[in-house]
């Protein structure tokens, strides 16, 4: 019997929701790579994009457990000698909680050009409303 390898041109591409009001940001996150990376389908293929286009609503609404919330810091660089900034979550979930939902996910999806493929898939909304009704996208019930 031989492998399928599924082509880029005969994928069929779904639009799924999910609602991240008490849900945990990591878990949230497994789920959502999943989806954008395609495995959860029977024709995933690893060096193929086959994933599905995911909407994520009420992302301030995302849970962090334990002392994440103050003990756990995002970084980034600006690239100026001594441009290292840092924020706890608790500061990101006021100000951008789109970005710490996108950091997430982007940390579990490849880290190469399929991986930022993959990521161009994903929409992050702070509020319950998002502009891709007219995808007529699913709604993803999260396992647990």
């Amino acid at each position: 019997m031989k492998t399928y390898m599924a082509k880029p041109l005969e994928i069929e591409r779904k639009w799924y929701v999910i609602d991240a009001d008490g849900q945990t940001l990591g878990r949230l996150a497994t789920e959502a790579a999943t989806i954008l990376r395609g495995k959860h389908k029977p024709i995933f293929t690893p060096n193929v994009d086959t994933g599905d286009f995911v909407i994520i609503i009420n992302a301030e609404k995302a849970v962090l457990t334990g002392n994440k919330l103050d003990q756990k810091k995002m970084r980034h660089h600006t690239g100026y000698p001594g441009g290292l900034k840092e924020m706890t979550y608790r500061e990101v979930m006021q100000k951008k909680p789109e970005k710490a939902i996108e950091a997430a996910i982007k940390g579990m999806l490849p880290h190469n050009r399929l991986g930022a493929q993959m990521y161009r898939k994903l929409k992050v909304y702070r509020g319950n409303e998002h502009p891709h009704q007219a995808q007529k996208p699913e709604i993803f019930e999260l396992k647990g």
